[in-house]
């Protein structure tokens, strides 16, 4: 028949096959162009680094060193004007709906140069993958048709829609609107769904932004990055080294003096340690204040406030910044907690101090806490007496 190719499928065979060839150019961007070149969190075998950059030039025509570079600008400048496919600059539809555009946009020679370093740039680069990029899909298109006959069509359509939407539209729009925060980043990416499958590990944007040099995206028990499980099966297979996916800090049960190394395992795990502070001390006093909203009339949005107490900074709207003030002024308690916790992070945000300095400002903050009256704080000051950085 006309219609036919060098393979005889069912539809249902040629879906699988189709959806097959898509998952091999999510894994290609997510450990190649992602872990390994935009974050370097991943090392891989030049053999297999090789076979991912064929792939891409064949299924998508993206150009490494453009991709990366916009994708480090991303990072750098996330959520300003200079953001190359922010949702909340630029607006939801548009980085949904035409984030392949404003990549192309933003590829300009300018952005390579100073974004795009330590890309491949062999004489294949230069000479094919580069001058002649769009001549792969060409190929692509022309094997699709010899292979599945005029069903080859429209599998050559998926796959040149595929990444466009997931990639650029999905995690790069919806990874910074909707989902669940594990950690209060100073941008709004967000964990579209915790079992990570689809798009390669991807959907756990909030945990990447917090964690952008881990080559493992998930963090909690509950999460599954399908990235990661494909990092550990080459890694078996002598093709990959992850980097960056073990914290150096953790906690020795039964420390109770601080030194140094206690303030630097602080600061190394910064972004754990304010999410344990939100659900030891700040939500289980916030409960205990629970009654006491409803005198005031605003227990209604007990669960806005609930956030709002942990929220980071720059990103509270002033709307929502005048609703916290208002209850933190009729609640002393809830304002001493409040207050602990930013001074906390200021230990790490000071720049320029000595770190026998840092050692005592937190010795001042564990006095404080142990004194403040408040059960949950003395705790979780104890608690921090127990970090210390990992032994190499």
């Amino acid at each position: 028949m006309w219609h036919s190719g060098l393979l005889d499928l069912s539809l249902f065979q040629l879906a699988v096959v189709a959806l097959g060839m898509t998952h091999v150019t999510i894994v290609s961007v997510t450990l190649y162009l992602h872990r390994h070149s935009a974050h370097n969190s991943l090392d891989l075998h030049p053999v297999l680094s090789h076979f991912f950059r064929f792939w891409l030039w064949l299924t998508t025509s993206i150009n490494t060193k453009e991709w990366t570079a916009i994708h480090r600008k991303h990072h750098a400048k996330c959520e300003t004007e200079e953001d190359p496919h922010s949702p909340v600059v630029k607006g939801l539809p548009r980085v949904f709906f035409l984030g392949a555009k404003l990549y192309a946009e933003a590829a300009t020679p300018e952005n390579c140069e100073k974004y795009g370093q330590r890309t491949p740039e062999d004489w294949i680069e230069r000479n094919l993958y580069t001058r002649h990029r769009n001549l792969g899909i060409a190929l692509l298109a022309v094997a699709n048709v010899m292979l599945f006959g005029v069903h080859g069509v429209w599998i050559w359509a998926v796959q040149m829609l595929w990444i466009p939407f997931w990639a650029a539209g999905v995690i790069n729009g919806l990874g910074h609107y909707f989902g669940y925060r594990n950690y209060e980043c100073a941008d709004e990416a967000r964990n579209i769904v915790p079992w990570a499958i689809l798009v390669g590990g991807e959907e756990l944007h909030n945990n990447h932004h917090t964690y952008p040099n881990s080559s493992k995206l998930s963090r909690r028990w509950f999460e599954f990055d399908v990235g990661w499980g494909y990092i550990r099966l080459f890694q078996g297979l002598g093709l990959a080294k992850p980097k960056g996916y073990r914290p150096i800090a953790h906690s020795v049960p039964g420390k109770l003096e601080m030194d140094v190394e206690t303030v630097q395992a602080i600061a190394n795990n910064r972004f754990d340690i304010m999410r344990k502070y939100r659900k030891r001390v700040m939500e289980p006093v916030l409960q205990q204040q629970k009654m006491l909203f409803m005198e005031q009339e605003i227990r209604s949005r007990y669960k806005k406030l609930k956030k709002l107490l942990s929220r980071e900074v720059t990103l509270i709207k002033p709307k929502d910044q005048a609703q916290l003030d208002s209850l933190l002024e009729t609640n002393p308690r809830l304002r001493q907690i409040y207050d602990k916790s930013h001074e906390l992070q200021a230990l790490w945000r000071r720049r320029g101090v000595k770190p026998q300095e840092k050692l005592q400002a937190l010795m001042v903050w564990c006095r404080e806490a142990e004194t403040s009256g408040i059960r949950y704080l003395e705790e979780f000051a104890e608690h921090l007496k127990t970090y210390a950085l990992r032994p190499g």
